[in-house]
């Protein structure tokens, strides 16, 4: 007799960026006196900074920093240069002012459509949702309060003590709550994050947003994932077609 086919029991999902639109919280958060087309400029590259420190503390096999540090501190490393483009005087981004848009980064919104698709997944589907996220706890506490969302449980790389992409990540994680690599799908709007889940045999769900992957090419995106979507509003459908 075979044995039956793998079943969707639960999701991951990555948070920032996936569920959160953390760039309306860091932009508000800017110098008044910024306009706001330099202020998004400048917080997408701060953005993108970011992942590459974790890249390359991932690299060195380093264990995580604190979120609130590697934003601190790759902030500096954007407002340095920016400093030498612009040459800002008087400069705006005092301690004060640098210290309010690192603590933004603790208080987002959800993008409109995400408490609905998780509400579904959830009540209609009977499925375990979780955060599966680089950065610390605390973070993910104070975002979860934010922005009204309600998971069985967060998972962060501080509690994991690896950086995804690492393999430990996701299997840590699937260690802990019991369950094979088929039956979670990770849904996250970061290629490289999908595609070490993906590499975990985990099935994978890609949320475009346009504020996350600016380096990534779309067109190859798109074909690379077992569903690629504009958004969440199709999420429940999507994973029920994968179960």
């Amino acid at each position: 007799m075979t044995s039956p086919p793998p079943t969707i029991k639960a999701v991951f999902f990555d948070f920032m960026g996936t569920c959160l639109d953390w760039h309306s919280s860091v932009v508000q958060a800017s110098p008044p006196s910024l306009p706001n087309a330099e202020a998004s400029a400048l917080e997408l590259e701060w953005r993108r900074q970011y992942f590459i420190s974790n890249s390359e503390r991932l690299a060195q096999n380093l264990a995580p920093e604190d979120i609130d540090h590697t934003l601190a501190r790759t902030l500096d490393a954007v407002l340095l240069q920016r400093q030498d483009n612009t040459k800002d005087t008087p400069d705006i981004f005092d301690v004060a002012a640098r210290r309010r848009m690192v603590e933004a980064w603790h208080a987002q919104r959800a993008w409109p459509e995400v408490g609905e698709a998780i509400g579904r997944l959830r009540d209609d589907l009977g499925l375990e949702v979780f955060v599966h996220a680089n950065g610390t706890t605390r973070l993910q506490l104070d975002l979860t309060r934010s922005s009204g969302l309600g998971f069985n449980m967060l998972f962060s790389s501080q509690l994991l003590g690896v950086y995804k992409p690492s393999p430990d990540a996701y299997n840590k994680a699937l260690d802990l709550v019991k369950l094979r690599p088929d039956e979670v799908v990770l849904v996250a709007a970061h290629a490289y994050d999908l595609r070490g889940a993906k590499a975990c045999g985990m099935k994978t769900v890609y949320i475009h947003r346009w504020t996350d992957d600016v380096d990534e090419d779309m067109a190859e995106v798109e074909g690379e994932f077992d569903v690629f979507l504009e958004g969440m509003e199709g999420l429940p459908g999507a994973i029920k077609g994968l179960m």
